[in-house]
């Protein structure tokens, strides 16, 4: 309501034409119905309160500007259209089971294996804004905290949350050469050719990383933060080809924009961080051989490395449009296609070292 009137009227010479028949200049009548019946504000309750207090006037859906009595930043209480501040809200908890099994090193074989069973859960992963500019509409979907009022709207796990994780190292001498099992007795020669010969590698692998459906264009709760979409269907995600030979997250892209998702309703924080993409998956080896020079203190080392041993792929779900997720915003056909890799192409390197 103004300041100092309890009666607020649009501008001289204009009225609203009310969907139900009639017209009116109650700007509270025609505020009503641009926000319910015309839906033209629908998803974006803030953007028109900005409007009321900014420019003093709300448009419908035929673009036709409808101006009030008075001056801008007059009908609403005195207020500040955006204030930034930083506090040390955050809360965050983990909890996890490990499982370690090691063999050190004897009969040639060494080798460590862990495995992880955890939960991180969190308000947001990282400082809301950092690294953001505003025209990004203010951080990645799972950092934004869209209502002030309700920090704790927006708990969810966190956006390296990794249900299952597995991970290995070892290194094996191969069984070839003098004092082996095979060529036991072989020559300097032979040996020099097939003994010593050493096998490593690392393996990782992961369950899939949780993320968050951004919201488009609506500004529902927050001038500033659009913040994210609300979860209304059960999706299948993953990893899947369409027919443009495109990766999307999601089994059937048009059907999950379409029935999926809805814009969160004003006050509300969105779905944040409840469904999951791909894992990472990686597999590097090195097989080497040291030959002891004649020479006190001397030798020479080769080294062939291979990183990505059976090249695999596995998708970056947070590499997408925009904010870096997927977005309402997008074309059906487009809705959560990849544009990214967790893992980098089979890679390999020789190295010949010579130490003394």
């Amino acid at each position: 309501m103004p300041q100092g009137s309890s009666q607020p009227g649009l501008a001289s010479g204009q009225s609203f034409v009310l969907p139900s028949g009639g017209t009116t200049n109650d700007v509270v009548q025609a505020v009503y119905a641009l926000y319910t019946s015309a839906d033209t504000y629908a998803g974006d309750e803030v953007v028109g309160l900005a409007n009321v207090d900014i420019y003093y006037a709300l448009y419908d859906t035929a673009a036709n500007y409808y101006f009030f009595k008075g001056k801008p930043g007059e009908l609403l209480n005195n207020q500040l259209t955006s204030m930034y501040a930083w506090s040390t809200v955050g809360e965050s908890n983990y909890n996890g089971l490990q499982v370690n099994l090691t063999k050190r090193a004897s009969h040639g074989v060494q080798f460590d294996l862990n495995y992880t069973y955890s939960k991180s859960i969190d308000i947001t992963s990282g400082a809301a804004r950092l690294g953001f500019s505003p025209s990004d509409n203010i951080g990645a979907p799972g950092s934004r905290l869209v209502n002030a009022f309700d920090p704790r709207g927006n708990r969810g796990v966190s956006d390296f949350d990794t249900t299952h994780q597995i991970n290995a190292n070892w290194i094996v001498e191969l069984p070839f050469g003098r004092g082996k099992h095979f060529a036991t007795n072989a020559g300097g020669a032979t040996d020099a050719i097939i003994g010593g010969w050493q096998l490593s590698g690392l393996a990782r692998w992961t369950t899939g990383f949780p993320f968050t459906v951004d919201n488009g264009q609506f500004w529902p709760t927050n001038w500033d933060e659009q913040g994210s979409a609300t979860l209304v269907a059960k999706l299948k995600t993953g990893a899947f080809k369409q027919p443009d030979g495109n990766v999307s997250v999601f089994a059937n892209p048009t059907d999950a924009l379409n029935n999926g998702f809805s814009h969160t309703f004003p006050g509300g924080s969105g779905s944040r961080n409840v469904l999951r993409g791909q894992g990472y998956a990686g597999l590097d080896m090195s097989l080497s051989k040291r030959w002891k020079l004649p020479f006190e203190g001397h030798s020479l080392q080769f080294r062939w490395e291979v990183f990505n041993v059976p090249n695999l792929h596995r998708f970056n779900v947070m590499a997408g449009l925009g904010d870096g997720a997927p977005s309402l915003q997008q074309l059906p056909q487009a809705f959560g296609d990849y544009t990214g890799l967790l893992t980098q192409p089979r890679v390999m390197q020789f190295a010949l070292r010579y130490e003394f």
